[in-house]
């Protein structure tokens, strides 16, 4: 779902470096301060553009907004305890522009973050298309990239387990779609649950629907709950074409790799923080920007020629596949970096619309029949977010070009077109504007092949339902496929109706006979007879677990601090974590500078967790471990333990040092698997490199508690 918002405005912006007058090549009168004022950003034309559109209130006097200064800011009453008058224009367009400052949520995707950024190409691709920002490794294209949840409200939190970084869809035609989210939504007779698919109605459509199985088990596998949106992959989902200026084309898949490399959250894990911090996604995008730490992402292509259309066991065209790394491999194209929070949440993220359609010359479209719908859909569903045609003249949705079209009229229409002609062709403004041919930059569809009777359905080839999701089960991890069961007996076993739960398990036996018999006992259902074969296909390119990991930048690392710490082995850490660019976080019973050392402890342990953090660090010392231990039991509440205990169940690195022990055996901590200690005479450079391998590893998923069967694999 990523993909739409990270490449399609890409390509918007990609038209052109220029900025007409219409579209905001600002006049401003320096001399003048009561004239708005820009400040022009060194960066994109996009940029410059948004500039002609951005007010800075500092230093300025109130107005309406027509320019009248205001003298005073109660509202205008007949004598000093009488009624409002009505003449008081002024709080008559205060107070209905407050009614009106909403515009209607998005009906999927409304619970989301963006930021500016740029893409940049790595080499000149005109072998495979003429789309000039894959052309030019030079120009740096100005990006809007807006991540979103699909199901839940805007009012929902950002750890819910939602359908945010996949390949591939729950169905096959669009015209299926409203039933799917009416399905996952909130159930319409008592409105909850609230961004949640653990209920009937979702379980009902999706086991009446097999296509959906596969999608289902990505959902509930441990890329459901990404770590952050700089730390998932975004996909095109649909095939597209890349076409050249000779006008020869390829089918392609889109990819986004993250530079920081892929992670998720325990489920557990996910719903404390949906209460801790409910925008804990938001505002981990937003402070990695605002300290430097841009996110990075890798465009990648899996490319399959025209005459390899039918040389796979799924069809191209279905959306509910994907084609795995193994059989084509991603071909990296260029770079997008986000490195500007926006100014505004509501006029740029909120206002922000996309479009598959948006496209530039040289990408094209296939017969995907969730595409074809998806391209009216889009559309329509902006015009009635915004009551207007319009929509496009929101500074944040403005090309960076001139626009010419005999368009005309319609709500907020912002634009004063000249001249007595609105149509084409015309000799009264000799043709003008003009068409453009494909040779001058004109986009010109690709001329495929097409034809037959009409037909309502789907293609034989849309009928293979269990292939993938049981490759997909094939190719996580034991522990993956343990926390993909957890999650099915925690959604299946909150639907009430028993032969849903049954039509789900027959589904589940299609993929794989233990699979469904793990989740059937638990779930009180039989245990299906039925044994299905399992043909052993695996794709290990999907499983988060065996992803490689190149960095701890940005990772969060818990440090406990208090009176009294031990700081030769401290500072030892600290310097080498710093160096990794890792965020140190340290937490103590006051906040404030920490007495007898440099360290600020900008948290204690009312106001951060566990769950918030990447790692813990325990100093040494024996006062600063008798306080947190012993003392300050009004401030800490025995949290110090309970934040180890939590870490060490959700996988975490754990570092010990010196008296810190104490604490550990308080949190009855063994050592060991991602648990580590150095005594106060250790190798403090060994233990620091060793510490920051573990946070590298990133989680110990093996502390955990596995079904007996799998748990006698590790005895």
């Amino acid at each position: 779902m990523v993909v739409y918002r990270i490449l399609l405005l890409a390509v918007a912006f990609a038209l052109s470096q220029n900025i007409a007058c219409e579209n905001g090549d600002c006049r401003h009168n320096k001399k003048n301060p009561d004239t708005l004022q820009a400040v022009w950003r060194h960066g994109t034309s996009k940029d410059k553009q948004l500039d002609c559109f951005t007010r800075n209130d500092s230093n300025s006097f109130i107005t309406t907004n027509w320019g009248l200064k205001i003298n005073d800011s109660d509202s205008l009453k007949a004598g000093q305890r009488g009624p409002t008058l009505l003449e008081d224009f002024e709080f008559r367009e205060k107070i209905t522009h407050f009614d009106h400052e909403r515009i209607p949520e998005r009906v999927v995707h409304a619970r989301g973050s963006a930021a500016h950024g740029y893409f940049q190409s790595y080499s000149d691709w005109s072998n495979l298309t003429r789309a000039k920002f894959l052309r030019d490794p030079s120009i740096k294209t100005p990006v809007f990239v807006r991540f979103s949840t699909v199901a839940g409200p805007r009012g929902s939190a950002d750890t819910v387990r939602d359908a945010i970084t996949y390949p591939f869809f729950f169905i096959q035609d669009a015209i299926k779609f409203p039933d799917l989210i009416h399905a996952v939504k909130a159930e319409p007779d008592r409105s909850f649950p609230t961004a949640a698919s653990a209920h009937d109605t979702f379980y009902d459509f999706i086991s009446l629907s097999p296509e959906t199985i596969h999608m289902v088990l990505w959902v509930l596998s441990d890329r459901g709950i990404p770590r952050s949106y700089r730390m998932m992959q975004g996909f095109g989902v649909h095939t597209f074409r890349l076409i050249t200026e000779e006008n020869r084309a390829v089918f392609v898949k889109f990819h986004w790799n993250p530079k920081y490399g892929l992670a998720s959250l325990a489920w557990d894990e996910a719903q404390k923080i949906a209460g801790k911090d409910p925008d804990f996604h938001r505002r981990d995008l937003w402070e990695a920007i605002e300290k430097g730490d841009y996110p990075e992402w890798e465009l990648g292509v899996q490319i399959v020629k025209e005459d390899e259309e039918f040389e796979f066991d799924f069809d191209l065209l279905d959306p509910t596949k994907f084609i795995p790394e193994e059989l084509i491999p991603v071909i990296p194209l260029g770079r997008m970096v986000l490195n500007r929070n926006p100014d505004n949440f509501f006029a740029e993220t909120e206002q922000s619309t996309y479009h598959l359609g948006h496209v530039v010359p040289g990408i094209g479209f296939t017969n995907d029949p969730l595409l074809q719908g998806r391209l009216f859909s889009y559309l329509d569903t902006q015009i009635n977010r915004h009551h207007s045609a319009n929509f496009q003249n929101i500074p944040i949705n403005r090309p960076a070009v001139s626009i010419h079209n005999n368009y005309r009229d319609g709500f907020m229409q912002t634009v004063i077109n000249k001249g007595r002609v609105a149509y084409y062709p015309n000799s009264l403004q000799e043709g003008s504007p003009h068409l453009t041919p494909p040779n001058h930059g004109g986009y010109k569809t690709y001329a495929e092949l097409t034809g037959g009777p009409v037909f309502r359905g789907k293609s034989p080839s849309f009928f293979n339902f269990y292939s993938q999701a049981q490759l997909f089960y094939n190719s996580l991890t034991d522990i993956e496929k343990q926390h993909l069961i957890n999650a099915l007996r925690f959604e299946l076993g909150l639907v009430e109706t028993v032969s849903i739960r049954k039509r789900m398990i027959v589904h589940f036996n299609h993929i794989d006979h233990e699979f469904a018999s793990r989740i059937a006992q638990v779930i009180d259902v039989p245990v299906p007879r039925t044994i299905y074969p399992n043909f052993n296909k695996s794709s290990p390119s999907v499983s988060i677990e065996q992803h490689p990991r190149k960095t701890i930048r940005t990772r969060h690392v818990l440090i406990y601090i208090a009176e009294g710490v031990e700081l030769s082995i401290l500072n030892v850490l600290v310097r080498l974590l710093n160096s990794k660019g890792a965020y140190l976080i340290f937490v103590a019973p006051k906040q404030g500078r920490v007495r007898g050392t440099n360290y600020i402890a900008t948290q204690t342990f009312a106001t951060t967790d566990a769950v918030l953090n990447d790692a813990i660090l325990v100093p040494g010392g024996q006062r600063a471990v008798e306080l947190l231990l012993k003392n300050y039991p009004q401030y800490l509440n025995g949290q110090p333990i309970k934040f180890l205990r939590e870490a060490y169940q959700h996988g975490k690195p754990i570092a010990v040092i010196g008296e810190g022990l104490e604490l550990l055996r308080s949190a009855e901590i063994t050592l060991g698997n991602g648990v580590t200690f150095l005594h106060s005479n250790g190798d403090s450079e060994a233990f620091a490199h060793d510490f920051a391998k573990n946070i590298l590893h990133g989680r110990f998923w093996y502390r955990e508690v596995l079904d007996k069967k799998l748990q006698q694999n590790y005895d």
